[in-house]
């Protein structure tokens, strides 16, 4: 096992001390500009970095493919997808940090591999048949967003934008490949998942979300702790939003004028404790495309079934990290890309022990947007924030934002770091923290290894160079990691004295 940064046992598991913190890095000024597929800058520099970051490829498509790793690796690729083929999405590292799970986004055929970081080793650990290109999803799933090594020491993967909008669990994911086991989760709801996590604090909670233009925030509240089969599930709802008018089924964009979606919230029971959809709701466990509810009776359940509830929608939700504020409520950070911006919503619980109260309150706020001031104290960057989707946070509660996409054809997207330094859950400003040059792709999966706390991986998906039919020997979806031990004493100083609840 590799060395953790000289972390006290008395240390391990206490509240990080520095939550909300002072930038630790100078901050780029400006976005990257993109560069050709299969260029030098794609397969040995893809990433713009402030000064003093380390990074190496450890696994990309075309090594794993071209056997240059070992003879008998393996990875997901879905055939006749192009540039979706693969689509390495939200990494998650075991707590040893010696694996990292890669699932893949692809539109039919997705699985999960399992990279080896030790041993440099690629396996494809489970997959679907591929027959969803078909419409036969009874042995294929579509587009794992989402992966999460639980508590149980299992892996969660979750369809979004195809397949029927399960949640399956890798039950033994360091088997061999021929003794993987699974199962799909029929108690949480089904939604165009992407971010899907645990409560830090009640060890009986799971929060996810619904990644569509009117998605809603969910939770589900075990019945017995450890047992994710069985329990309620609930959607949050602002309180203030029936009161101004707002129209739960109707898109963020399309509620009227003066529409309050922050503020106090309360969770909504869409179930009872044992699962059982209540009396007017749409089930919300219903197999199903993602199309639009008020137009389809056989799109997935959690969509409608939130809004017979009376959720309050957001502008495509997509990822979520959990962590503490200051004062000690748990928070979650969640991405809402089509609006341009990252809400924090504290929860606000009390309850006895370990146990969850049957509802309980929240208060929802804007925690990063565009207007907000960056590189505050540093020079200025020309980069914008734009179509934040994926959340990484790192030992000591810091949040990072990357981006869904380039900015354009010709600039790169973006890694932003929100300073929020008395940690109450609203940054005060955008610090631009890393920016990827590879053409057609965009950053996503980043997370800290919750064994070396000064490295982080971060996954280039959909690149041009996927698409082995216009880009031949293409180097493809990859996972880079990057070691920031040389960039601030200080910063590493605090991770190596402090462990926080934050790790994901």
């Amino acid at each position: 096992m590799r060395t953790r940064l000289g972390l006290t046992a008395a240390l391990l598991g206490s509240q990080a001390a520095y939550a909300g913190y002072d930038t630790w890095f100078t901050p780029l000024t400006e976005s990257a500009a993109v560069q050709p597929a299969n260029s030098y800058e794609e397969t040995a520099a893809p990433w713009v970095t402030p000064e003093g970051f380390a990074f190496k490829n450890v696994v990309s498509l075309r090594e794993v493919e071209d056997k240059i790793l070992s003879p008998d690796q393996s990875i997901g690729r879905a055939e006749n997808a192009g540039t979706s083929a693969s689509m390495f999405d939200m990494l998650a590292y075991d707590p040893s940090g010696n694996y990292i799970f890669i699932p893949h986004e692809s539109p039919w055929a997705a699985g999960v591999s399992r990279y080896n970081v030790v041993n440099n080793h690629c396996d494809l650990i489970f997959a679907g048949d591929g027959a969803g290109i078909n419409g036969d999803w009874s042995n294929d799933f579509g587009a794992f967003d989402p992966s999460r090594f639980t508590p149980n020491g299992t892996v969660f993967l979750a369809e979004e934008w195809t397949g029927l909008g399960r949640v399956v669990e890798i039950m033994n994911p360091f088997a061999p490949v021929e003794d993987i086991e699974w199962r799909v989760l029929e108690s949480i709801a089904n939604v165009a998942h992407e971010g899907i996590n645990f409560s830090k604090k009640w060890e009986d909670t799971i929060y996810y979300i619904d990644e569509w233009n009117s998605g809603s925030i969910y939770k589900f509240v075990m019945s017995k702790k450890g047992d994710y089969t069985k329990g309620q599930t609930f959607v949050l709802s602002v309180d203030a939003f029936a009161k101004s008018g707002g129209v739960p089924e109707a898109n963020w964009n399309q509620q009227a004028d003066g529409v309050v979606r922050e503020g106090w919230a309360t969770w909504v029971p869409l179930t009872d404790e044992d699962g059982t959809p209540l009396p007017g709701i749409t089930d919300p466990f219903r197999d199903g495309p993602t199309n639009d509810p008020r137009s389809s009776d056989v799109t997935r359940g959690g969509r409608p079934a939130a809004d017979d509830a009376g959720g309050t929608p957001y502008g495509r939700p997509e990822d979520m990290a959990v962590g503490r504020l200051r004062n000690g409520n748990e928070v979650l950070y969640v991405t809402t890309t089509s609006e341009n911006k990252v809400i924090s919503i504290e929860i606000r619980e009390n309850r006895r022990g370990r146990r969850a109260t049957p509802s309980g309150r929240a208060i929802v706020r804007t925690f990063a947007d565009n207007v907000m001031p960056k590189n505050k104290g540093f020079d200025p960057t020309s980069g914008q924030l734009n179509s934040p989707d994926n959340l990484a946070i790192d030992a000591l509660g810091g949040i990072y934002i990357i981006e869904d996409a380039p900015n354009g054809s010709l600039t790169g997207g973006d890694i932003w770091y929100a300073r929020d330094t008395n940690n109450n859950g609203v940054a005060e400003s955008l610090d631009h923290f890393m920016s990827i040059r590879v053409a057609g792709s965009e950053a996503t999966g980043m997370i800290w290894n919750p064994e070396i706390l000064t490295e982080f991986a971060v996954a280039v998906q959909h690149p041009a160079s996927t698409d082995l039919d216009n880009v031949p020997d293409g180097l493809g979806d990859a996972v880079w990691l990057f070691d920031v031990s040389g960039v601030n004493e200080r910063f590493v100083q605090y991770l190596d004295r402090y462990q926080g609840p934050f790790g994901e």
